[in-house]
């Protein structure tokens, strides 16, 4: 049980390191990115916040969950979400700050956004499977 209690802290360490970041994204955007960036760029970036900030929520929902779900299908989809969240909301976030940073390298973050897109659907995907999984199907404790 302590190993599982190790682990759960350390997760919600990551979503509390996450809901920090995406308050003062979100903080700095509105006052300081908006009166710099075109429309477009500014729409891309809060819906980076947008996503960052529900699957934050959605990778907690995963620990909460796991009193009653699936332990093993819950931490793909915590993983899933994080990972999606640093691809999908960083690319964005890269992209609609590019023009500012003249940095031409930044514009290879384009593709990595469907990537981070497809993390998202793989942990609902994983949250969806862990209703469906026999519940005694937990990470190992090794």
């Amino acid at each position: 049980m302590i190993y599982d209690d190790i682990k759960i802290k350390r997760k919600v360490k990551i979503i509390a390191t996450l809901g920090i970041f995406a308050v003062i994204l979100g903080a700095f955007g509105s006052h300081g990115l908006k009166p710099k960036l075109a429309t477009s760029s500014y729409s891309a970036f809060q819906t980076g916040i947008q996503y960052h900030f529900y699957h934050t929520l959605a990778a907690l929902a995963t620990i909460l969950l796991s009193t009653v779900l699936s332990k093993n299908w819950l931490h793909r989809s915590f993983y899933s979400f994080i990972i999606g969240i640093v691809l999908f909301s960083g690319s964005l976030y890269i992209l609609a700050i590019k023009d500012l940073l003249d940095i031409p390298l930044l514009k290879l973050a384009g593709p990595v956004t469907p990537i981070g897109g497809i993390f998202l659907i793989i942990g609902w995907s994983c949250l969806l499977k862990a209703c469906f999984a026999n519940p005694d199907q937990h990470i190992s404790d090794k």
